[in-house]
């Protein structure tokens, strides 16, 4: 058995894949804070699977994202090269509210008083200037141990380049400061950029206690209960590793759970021809949108955590795919602001005591409870029946923002709908139209509990026309973690010409990076060979400050990645030069394929005999009846058309009047909304 599990705001999900017979099975049970392992267990019981036949376990989890946006990891200090105490403090000036008088920056994670300096110095070429003053070490030490701090960050300037002092005076704290965890920032990134590689450093080092200890609790309940494979997480970049290295390196967790569901995309995407999608992942707290652009995900090391329109947001120097994503999902919050405004997130009600139709507690509105007003989710058929949900609640719930806007309770139901999909269009513009990306040549592939249900209204209003509904949305995030393979990155910043006269400097940096990759795998019992070696390169002109991730084909010439260069930069930046350019870092991805679940072709459909009608709020197209649909009972390549509801256990599809929808021959739902071009 190979089995994924994801945590969300509201439920934990799991899939398994039956490797003998090819079955697929699903479970989902709530999400339990702050112990997440419970709800884990809960569904590993109600999936049925026995422990002992997992042979292939992968997780995904937002117990890294949650310590840092709720500041909830450990005391930690931060000891760097002697002059660069305040690189926290001072960061970038990248503030995004430039004409804002009343700005303040964000606080660093650690305070003034718990960073420390030590004598020594090596230059951007990696050569010693100032030796290594162990008298120094030694003294931060005892005042390390006065502070009783929890986690140590060690970052030194150009340990890019020459990580010697770093390392040894991590390893120096680590004897002198038993139970401490220490960070070294050479042992995450090998890019330049002195606040960036501090910050990850820092951030890596304030979770590390909690990550290991959430993953150390983990891996002691699998094992109780008779898992005995080995354990994987999910990572940023795409790829899977194991409990072992990430319990070290926890900052490769920072969007663990909502990655697995991009890669499932590009999965679906290849098996029916549609390379080029917009991914919209709609959970219980949160919306995430990504792009791919002819089924490649695109990857970057430019990510912070907290950015938006006000703050510039905490850097982390660690590959993570490019996603962008917004407090709007099923459990956000509706509120009205002090000027009278009518305001959807970021806050959300949760898994406890979750929306106020649950009937745990929870008495503010959310977007699930307007959505069930509305008449678009079925109250009888909640999670297939297993939660009961309660109209009433959620009417009272939606009353004081009804009467503070002197409308209807069904209206104030719609108007949360509407500013609700409102956020995740501007989430969706952000990934498309900011970038240089026309979303109208694009498809748009909704998932998660909420996905399904507001995809084809945001496709018509981003005039996409074609909107898939992978099979089993409300699980696809965990499904998509069965489609993943270990991978590892490993980055050096060289800046070199790109010029045939530096090409054989060029292909040793590769090949150094490739042979580390290697051995990486190898030191965890992986065959060299085994191991699938990708090169990229980020490019500028010479003289330039940004630059371009560019892929640098193992086979291909530089010639033609030069050029390559030139045509993403148009793209990004919209102009090409005719000046020398230049590599700035090298990137190996390494990975080891493994084997994944096979994408069958449906031989029939279902029996094509409706559920029913009730009435829909469809916004512009007014409450109509609209036809129920049962997903299973759905004829295979036979289209309906809208107004129309498609149910299924885990997940509610919305079909707009003149949008039609067909199941096509791997089970996907794909919605025409004769929006596009």
């Amino acid at each position: 058995m190979r089995l994924a599990t994801d945590i969300g705001g509201t439920f934990t999900d799991l899939v398994y894949l039956d490797d003998a017979t090819g079955q697929v099975g699903l479970a989902k049970a709530s999400s339990t804070p702050p112990a997440f392992a419970d709800g884990i267990m809960d569904a590993l019981r109600k999936s049925g699977v026995p422990p002992e036949a997992i042979d292939h376990f992968v997780h995904g989890t937002t117990v890294v994202i949650n310590a840092l946006t709720e500041r909830k990891g450990a005391k930690t200090a931060l000891v760097t090269t002697e002059g660069c105490r305040d690189v926290l403090a001072i960061g970038r000036a990248n503030r995004p509210d430039i004409y804002n008088l009343r700005f303040r920056k964000q606080e660093p994670f650690v305070p003034r008083h718990l960073r420390f300096e030590v004598r020594e110095r090596c230059n951007y070429k990696g050569e010693i200037v100032t030796p290594l003053d162990l008298a120094t070490v030694d003294a931060v030490a005892d005042e390390l141990a006065a502070a009783e701090v929890g986690a140590v960050a060690v970052s030194f300037l150009h340990s890019y380049a020459n990580p010697a002092h770093e390392r040894q005076v991590a390893d120096i704290l680590r004897q002198r400061l038993p139970g401490v965890t220490v960070t070294a920032a050479s042992d995450l990134t090998r890019e330049w950029r002195e606040y960036e590689r501090t910050s990850t450093a820092v951030l890596n080092a304030f979770v590390q206690p909690v990550a290991s200890s959430y993953l150390g609790a983990l891996e002691r309940d699998l094992r109780g209960a008779g898992v005995a494979s080995r354990l994987n997480a999910m990572k940023s970049n795409g790829g899977t590793q194991s409990f072992e290295v990430l319990a070290e390196q926890p900052i490769h967790l920072v969007e663990s759970g909502p990655v697995g569901g991009v890669i499932g995309a590009v999965a679906i995407g290849k098996a029916i021809g549609i390379t080029d999608l917009i991914t919209l992942d709609i959970g219980g707290t949160t919306a995430k949108c990504t792009l791919v652009d002819d089924g490649i995900v695109k990857i970057t090391t430019e990510y912070r955590i907290e950015r938006d329109e006000h703050n510039a947001g905490y850097p982390i120097k660690a590959p993570v795919v490019d996603i962008v994503e917004i407090g709007a999902g099923g459990g956000s919050i509706a509120w009205i602001d002090d000027g009278g405004a009518l305001k959807v997130g970021p806050k959300s009600a949760g898994a406890i005591p979750g929306p106020a139709c649950y009937g745990k507690g929870g008495t503010q509105p959310t977007v699930t409870d307007a959505n069930l007003i509305a008449g678009r989710i079925n109250p009888d058929y909640f999670l297939g029946g297993e939660i009961t949900v309660s109209v009433d609640a959620a009417r009272r719930a939606m009353d004081p923002i009804a009467r503070a806007l002197g409308v209807s309770v069904d209206e104030a139901a719609l108007g949360v709908i509407r500013i609700a999909n409102a956020n995740m269009i501007n989430a969706l513009k952000l990934v498309s139209v900011r970038r240089g990306y026309d979303p109208r040549d694009f498809a748009l592939i909704a998932f998660g509990g909420g996905g399904a249900m507001h995809a084809a209204a945001l496709a018509g209003e981003l005039h996409v026309n074609t909107v898939i509904i992978p099979p089993a949305p409300g699980h696809f995030s965990a499904w998509g973690m069965l489609m993943t393979d270990p991978l590892q990155d490993f980055v050096q910043t060289a800046v070199t010409p790109a010029t045939s006269a530096a090409a054989a400097t060029i292909a040793g940096r590769f090949a150094a990076l490739s042979q580390e990759a290697r051995t990486f795998f190898a030191d965890r019992g992986e065959s060299p060979s085994a191991v699938v070696i990708e090169q990229f390169a980020d490019m500028r002109y010479q003289g330039q400050e940004h630059t371009v991730r560019v892929p640098f084909p193992v086979e291909g010439s530089l010639a033609d990645v030069v050029e390559t260069f030139h045509q993403l930069h148009n793209r990004a930046y919209t102009f090409r030069l005719d000046t020398p350019t230049e590599i700035v870092n090298y990137h190996v991805v390494a990975s080891v394929p493994s084997p994944k679940p096979a994408l069958s072709r449906l031989t029939q459909g279902g029996d094509g005999v409706p559920k029913g009608k009730r009435l829909v709020d469809f916004d512009e197209h007014g409450r109509l009846e609209a036809t129920i649909w049962e997903r299973s009972a759905l004829p295979l390549g036979r289209a309906i058309s809208g107004p129309a509801v498609v149910e299924e256990p885990a997940s509610t599809t919305v079909i707009s009047p003149g949008q039609t929808a067909v199941i096509d021959e791997i089970g996907n739902l794909v919605i025409t909304t004769g929006a596009g071009r």
